[in-house]
Order: C-alpha cells, then sequence, then structure tokens
C-alpha cells in the first residue's frame, strides 16, 4: 500500500523551478556528470546518452510508482532555463519511519544557495504531499562537509553518525527535519 497524497503540486522556491526530468534534459544531465565532484557523491555515473536515457526512465517510472519523486532544479536565465541540480524524494512508503531526501548540484550553479532552495521547497512539498510523514533524513558521507552545510541550512538536525556500508566506503551522517 502506498502512502495516499494530498496534493499534485510541484515543489516551488524563488530563483530555481522544480520540475520532473523529460528527455529535453539528456544533454545537461551527461554535462552535470562530467563533474568528477559530482561522480565522487553519486552512486549511479551517467557518463552516456544512453545511460542518461536509462536514469531517466528510471526517474520517470519511480515517480509513477509512488515511492519515488525525482526533480529537475532549473534556473531561468537570459537565454532559458538552464538546469542546475535535482532532488530527490525516496522512499515514500508506510514501511519507512522517513523518506529520504537527496540532491545534487551542477558544477556551474555551486556556491548560489541553490541545493539549500531546493532541498527546502521539496520538504516543504513532502510534508504538505504526504501528511502522514513527519520526519524527513538527509544521509550524506562524513568526508561530504559541504552537504553537511546544506543539511544545516536546510534545518536538518544532526541526530547521528552511520557506520560505512557498500557502496560508501566511509562512516555518514543522519539528519533529519520534522514536520511543522
Amino acid at each position: 500500500m502506498l502512502i495516499e497524497s494530498r496534493s499534485p503540486d510541484l515543489p516551488s522556491t524563488p530563483g530555481v523551478a522544480l520540475r520532473q526530468w523529460c528527455a529535453d534534459d539528456l544533454d545537461e544531465l551527461v554535462q552535470a556528470y562530467r563533474d568528477p565532484v559530482l561522480r565522487r557523491w553519486t552512486r549511479a555515473p551517467v557518463t552516456t546518452a544512453a545511460e542518461a536515457r536509462r536514469w531517466l526512465e528510471g526517474a520517470l517510472r519511480d515517480w509513477a510508482d509512488g515511492r519515488r519523486y525525482t526533480f529537475a532544479v532549473v534556473e531561468e536565465q537570459a537565454d532559458g532555463a538552464r538546469l542546475v541540480g535535482n532532488v530527490v524524494l525516496k522512499g515514500v512508503t508506510p514501511q519507512r519511519p522517513a523518506p529520504e531526501v537527496g540532491y545534487w548540484t551542477a558544477s556551474w550553479a555551486r556556491g548560489r544557495g541553490v541545493a539549500p532552495r531546493a532541498v527546502t521547497a521539496l520538504s516543504r512539498w513532502a510534508f504538505d504531499r504526504f501528511p502522514e510523514v513527519a520526519r524527513l533524513d538527509l544521509l550524506h558521507q562524513v568526508d561530504n562537509v559541504a552537504s553537511c552545510r546544506v543539511a544545516q541550512k536546510c534545518d536538518f538536525v544532526f541526530q547521528e553518525v552511520l557506520p560505512a556500508r557498500p557502496p560508501f566506503p566511509l562512516d555518514g551522517h543522519r539528519h533529519s527535519l520534522h514536520a511543522g
């Protein structure tokens, strides 16, 4: 049984828009994954157009299943919208105590507050759309200092150190944000 959602509205925040991924995003997705910093922290590399199509198909399939919601984060620019990141709500099931928030920011958009704005918008959306959800978790590897800062900026409170487990070679942090 899936958790029932209350509202289909997409998350929003000043300066960036969150929307479903689409086929037009494939080239920018591959370009974003060329960044070695991004590849270091993500588990599913996207290095070719074929991998990007599989990634996109998975994101759309997960959305349809209602357990994982992946959003492209785009920023309006003078010459149109540009992909600047990704946010995802993972594990929206009654069996999971808290869905997990994940994200990445493209190299060309780092240091401008994109990740905190997108994570905050996704978190508000999650609590609004899924009233049964009382807590969200944000996990990251202990040496990912930037993700620790994003969690803090989004009011996720450090909860515990998690032991390393594949594919992550180091311990991790769990931060939580409670509804209300």
